[in-house]
């Protein structure tokens, strides 16, 4: 036993003061097995993927691939907010600008910008000191771009301006209403239900802060795909509530506090509700659905069932948060639209289901144009 105890006192000092010698770090680590076996942080793939987008030299499937890589990356709200930190949005935006762009990268671009700024203030803020209205509005023009550029950049408006002042605003200077406008007899179906579902989204008002009598509620068709209301307008009803001062925190830019310390700054109802009047915006919806252009690849097709949904709930919106009117005109067209309708479906149970709204809310639009 005497001799087990030597042996382990012997082999258990070093010539560090009697402490065994520190550890060496290995020396012989592959840093691509590292990588292999933890993963690359997001922040080093987003710098990769669009290394390759912005590379002329590559093939150009293999730049839309990484765009596709960037979108979905950016699908999480901090790996958008970084696109800010590492300095990326001016070369995203060069991709739309660049004469040798070519219209599939254009598209993709699009469709990574409308990802990122889509229910992130942040992000929003970032990309809107580039002032991209211009560019993006010259994507709608049908002269000079095919219906998926048109529906893309349809995608991208709309998570710039929802629930945020300060793009409408610069939209309106750039004429963006009177595009808008023109997008609604656009031959490409998706650019109509795009723009429908973004003029009820932009007229959706705002809930007042603190205590005081309640807004009418919001329609609960909010989300341009059927389900729960977008995180966006869960944002905005939060911030309705004032915390109290022993609940004050810091103002963050995504934060629902960061809304309510300026609820100016997410309200688009008025500016919107302008527009529906000034540039003749709630007629052409109307129009659109009760006159609509024919669409599809040989211009055969009249009427879309969605369309005309995401229309009718913007003009719920209309009457019953927004205490709008319609004109005698406007009346007799719905009418005449409505009639026709419901002798399709055949009841105002199976007309309100084919709209998405309930029976109550059909009722409320019957009355309104009486």
């Amino acid at each position: 036993m005497e001799n087990l105890l030597r042996w382990s006192i012997e082999h258990s000092t070093g010539p560090n003061g009697g402490q065994p010698p520190p550890p060496r770090p290995r020396q012989d680590l592959d840093p691509g097995i590292i990588d292999m076996i933890l993963g690359k942080p997001d922040s080093q793939l987003m710098k990769e993927a669009l290394a390759v987008a912005v590379d002329e030299t590559k093939d150009e499937d293999e730049r839309i691939q990484a765009l596709d890589d960037f979108e979905m990356l950016v699908e999480m709200i901090d790996n958008a907010n970084n696109i800010e930190k590492l300095n990326m949005w001016e070369q995203l935006h060069a991709l739309l600008t660049s004469p040798t762009t070519s219209e599939g990268i254009k598209i993709q671009t699009l469709w990574v910008i409308g990802t990122a700024v889509q229910n992130n203030p942040s992000a929003q803020t970032s990309y809107l000191a580039h002032s991209p209205m211009p560019v993006l509005l010259s994507f709608l023009d049908p002269s000079v771009s095919s219906g998926k550029l048109r529906s893309k950049a349809v995608y991208a408006l709309s998570g710039l301006l929802k629930h945020n002042a300060a793009a409408v605003k610069q939209f309106e200077e750039a004429g963006g209403w009177k595009v808008l406008k023109a997008c609604l007899e656009d031959s490409e179906i998706a650019v109509r239900r795009k723009t429908a579902f973004l003029l009820n989204t932009l007229i959706v008002p705002t809930l007042p802060p603190g205590p005081g009598p309640t807004h009418p509620p919001l329609p609960p068709s909010v989300s341009e795909s059927t389900g729960p209301p977008s995180s966006g307008t869960s944002m905005a009803l939060h911030a309705s509530a004032a915390p109290s001062e022993s609940d004050q925190q810091p103002v963050h830019p995504n934060s629902h506090a960061a809304m309510q310390s300026d609820p100016s700054s997410f309200a688009t109802s008025a500016a919107a509700l302008k527009a529906l009047d000034e540039h003749g915006l709630l007629q052409a919806l109307i129009s659109a659905m009760a006159s609509p252009t024919p669409h599809g690849p040989d211009g055969e097709t009249e009427g879309d069932a969605d369309f005309d949904e995401k229309v009718i709930r913007s003009l719920h919106t209309y009457v019953t948060s927004c205490n709008g009117k319609f004109s005698e005109e406007q009346k007799r067209d719905l009418r005449r639209h409505m009639k026709t309708e419901g002798g399709k479906a055949g009841s105002d149970s199976k007309l309100a289901e084919k709209w998405g709204l309930t029976v109550d809310e059909l009722g409320h639009l019957k009355k309104a144009i009486e």
